[in-house]
């Protein structure tokens, strides 16, 4: 079994982001990435500052915007139309879930799809359906392609099932297999037991994005398959696992642990969207 481990992708990925950053800084540009936490949940500052010592050594400008927990709807649309409307920030990334007060999917169709360098905005998921360059897709799905590709893995007429049917996930990757030209089959919660069997059985490449430790059992699986596993979860004893379980993972040909795998892409993934949408804005003023 060969560990498709992520680090390497991300390094890959960040000395090519470097040197993107450096031909815009050539020009006088250089990209920003403003970030929206409301309250201080433990979880959130974590990534968020991981975030934003990344983007430093991309090269990239941070802001940060931080709003209290009892924050109006109002208010925070309002927020978001401040950066929607600042020509120095390229890339906006707002930390959810949001307080209970506030409107989630509200929020989300208010973000500029231009500045959506996570993949939140109906117009952002418009693009990955239709196979265009508005917005960007969602970093974590995105990460899964970017692996594949890395490791040299082909898509093109492969037999891929996807489990989990998220927008964070699931359907958007399922779309950028289709255009790799997979043929592609999800798999959710309410898919009987007989047809999870025999879509994993049957796959060339399997991704699992359930959110449930140990879901991807060896019996729904088949032999010297790729499997991605997406899944970050608790496994009971202070560390984190994946949703394929260790006699799954270890039929496999390739499989990416848990940690180290699809996760350590993600945020080098969002680094090349903010170059990406710095890049856009730069020749849209041009």
């Amino acid at each position: 079994m060969r560990e498709l481990k992520g680090l390497t992708v991300a390094n890959d990925m960040t000395e090519k982001t470097l040197q993107r950053v450096q031909e815009l800084e050539a020009r006088g540009i250089t990209p920003m990435l403003a970030t929206v936490r409301v309250g201080a949940n433990p979880g959130d500052i974590a990534y968020e500052n991981g975030l934003l010592e990344r983007a430093e050594k991309n090269g990239i400008d941070s802001e940060q915007i931080v709003l209290p927990e009892n924050i109006t709807q109002e208010d925070l649309l309002a927020e978001i139309d401040k950066l929607n409307q600042d020509p120095g920030v390229d890339g906006v990334l707002i930390f959810r879930p949001l307080p209970k007060q506030i409107d989630e999917e509200a929020v989300c169709r208010a973000l500029d799809p231009k500045k959506d360098v996570d993949g939140i905005t109906p117009g952002s998921m418009a693009g990955v359906f239709m196979g265009s360059e508005k917005g960007f897709p969602p970093c974590t799905a995105a990460a899964c392609i970017q692996m594949l590709d890395y490791y040299g893995i082909d898509l093109n007429g492969k037999n891929v099932t996807v489990f989990g049917r998220s927008l964070v996930v699931g359907k958007p990757v399922a779309m950028m297999a289709m255009d790799r030209n997979a043929t592609v089959t999800i798999c959710h919660s309410r898919t009987t037991p007989e047809m999870l069997r025999d879509a994993g059985r049957k796959a060339d490449v399997v991704i699992a994005a359930v959110g449930r430790a140990d879901f991807l059992t060896r019996d729904l699986t088949g032999e010297d398959q790729i499997i991605l596993d997406v899944g970050i979860n608790d496994d009971g004893a202070g560390g984190i696992c994946g949703d394929v379980d260790q006699e799954a993972a270890s039929a496999a040909a390739a499989v990416t642990p848990v940690p180290g795998g699809v996760g350590s892409v993600t945020t080098a993934i969002l680094m090349d969207h903010v170059v990406t949408a710095a890049a856009r804005s730069a020749l849209q003023k041009k």
